[in-house]
């Protein structure tokens, strides 16, 4: 078991010792133990499949391709080297890519940009710093890797190469922080890291799209947010619908989805906004959400191996 998954079980148990505190019917994994309006955009979780290939463990970070029906790519947390893993909503597993360039210190999520070229990109974030002690992260991107059918076979003792990833490797304002929530705005490539706190609101902090630039850039930090659970920061992975209007966050319990005001002129008003809580199904460890291509779901899984995929479908009005 790694440093990181250790350190993150026992957040994980105080993380719904608090709950327990706070609600007399605790259910793990469940919205059932948060408070806060519901959403009523989103039918009942469906358990569409589970994760197939075996070394996925701990899938951190959840995409659905942009580029390609029904690909959906993920990764390790600490603990395995820098490779991405393709698969089919449900769960089939499609390949595994390793990232020349990239390091894999702790990587917690994953993202996704499609330009204006109709060219697809697959972001991942060096971000996790669970003892808060390193003042250096990094975001790579890679093009996003064609599925073929002989990748199915590929493992990590034999991976499919990706393409050499850029990197921008940045620091943050205001001291050092761990996080689990990579963004990525699909209008303006803008990129949002969303702190990990257990004490508090937790911190939105953006970065420019400076891939190729040697130097170490620092981040602007532009909001704080909060969710309405205990704690109200512990925040686990997320995404922004392909539109832009809508943003999907989740922790352990369950997702929470801010919506963008028709009359909004930018897109960081979104952060002033209440989210409401969407049920992502019943997740031992849920760090990975994600919305679909077209925005009318959401995916949703968690660490383990095996773990379920859950697709959580808008209501048609």
């Amino acid at each position: 078991m790694t440093k990181s998954t250790i350190t993150k079980f026992f957040q994980f148990v105080i993380f719904f010792i608090l709950l327990a505190a706070t609600f007399s019917a605790c259910t793990m994994g469940s919205s059932e133990t948060v408070s806060g309006a519901r959403s009523t955009r989103y039918l009942p979780p469906k358990n569409v499949g589970s994760i197939a290939d075996t070394e996925i463990a701990e899938s951190s970070g959840l995409i659905a391709s942009k580029c390609q029906p029904d690909v959906f790519w993920t990764h390790n947390d600490s603990g395995d080297d820098a490779f991405i893993y393709a698969l089919r909503k449900t769960g089939a597993k499609l390949g595994t890519w390793h990232v020349p360039g990239a390091q894999n210190i702790d990587w917690e999520d994953i993202a996704g940009f499609k330009d204006n070229t109709g060219k697809c990109f697959i972001y991942i974030g060096e971000i996790g710093d669970n003892q808060s002690k390193r003042s250096e992260h990094a975001i790579y991107r890679i093009r996003e890797p064609r599925i073929t059918p002989d990748a199915a076979d590929s493992t990590r003792a034999q991976p499919v190469e990706a393409d050499k990833a850029d990197v921008i490797r940045f620091t943050y304002p205001d001291g050092n922080h761990d996080a689990e929530t990579l963004l990525v705005n699909p209008n303006t490539a803008d990129i949002y890291i969303i702190s990990k706190r257990m004490d508090g609101p937790a911190g939105v902090y953006r970065l420019r799209d400076d891939f190729g630039v040697e130097q170490v850039v620092k981040a602007e930090k532009v909001a704080d947010i909060s969710v309405p659970a205990v704690p109200n920061g512990f925040l686990t992975g997320g995404d922004i619908s392909p539109d832009g209007r809508y943003l999907a966050i989740s922790d352990y319990a369950a997702g929470y989805e801010f919506t963008l005001p028709e009359s909004a002129k930018k897109f960081d008003e979104i952060w002033k906004q209440e989210p409401e809580v969407v049920d992502l199904g019943k997740r031992k460890v849920g760090e990975s959400v994600c919305y679909s291509p077209d925005g009318n779901a959401i995916y949703a899984s968690s660490e383990g191996k095996g773990a379920p995929i859950y697709e959580i479908v808008r209501r048609q009005l």
